[in-house]
Parts: structure tokens; sequence; C-alpha cells
């Protein structure tokens, strides 16, 4: 029983002289994968002189390139007239 006490008592006063290592954990943040842009085409259209005129002050304002402001206005255009079963059937 006294060997068992002697051991013990080395095993405390070894764990108050030595610090304990904790280990440096490195944290690395999860790359997701890219998603491939989907491929541009060019699309032309006319329209009048007036309104090209406020796209364009549109623009400067609220700083969006002409291009952005028509795929906005396009895809809301599109969101409100197309049926909900018609985007389900030209999506399969």
């Amino acid at each position: 029983m006294e060997n068992y006490k002697n051991k013990l008592g080395n095993l405390a006063d070894k764990l108050k002289q030595e610090r304990p290592a904790t280990p440096i954990q490195e944290v690395i943040p999860v790359k997701s994968a890219p998603v491939p842009p989907e491929p541009e085409v060019q699309f032309n259209n006319r329209i009048t002189k007036g309104l090209l005129k406020r796209l364009k002050t549109f623009g400067l304002e609220y700083d969006e390139s002409l291009k952005d402001i028509n795929i906005q206005a396009l895809e809301l255009y599109l969101s409100h007239r197309t049926k909900p079963e018609q985007t389900i059937k030209n999506a399969e």
C-alpha cells in the first residue's frame, strides 16, 4: 500500500512541476467547389432613345451596369409572366 501512495505522490509532484503540453490546432477553412458560370450569349434589341437615357441615368444613380439592369428586368418579367407549372416543365 505504501508503494501505491508513493507512486501517487510522485505523480502529483510531476503534474505540479511539468506543464502539460496543449496541442495546437490549425483551423483550415473548407473550400467549396466553384460553380461554373453559365455561358453568356449576345442579346440585341432596339428601344426608344428616352428609355435608354432613363436606363443610363438609373444605372449611374444606383451604380449598376446596363447589363445587370437588363438581366434583372428580364428575370422579373419572366417570373411574373410564367405560370408555376410552365416553370417546372421548362426546368426538366
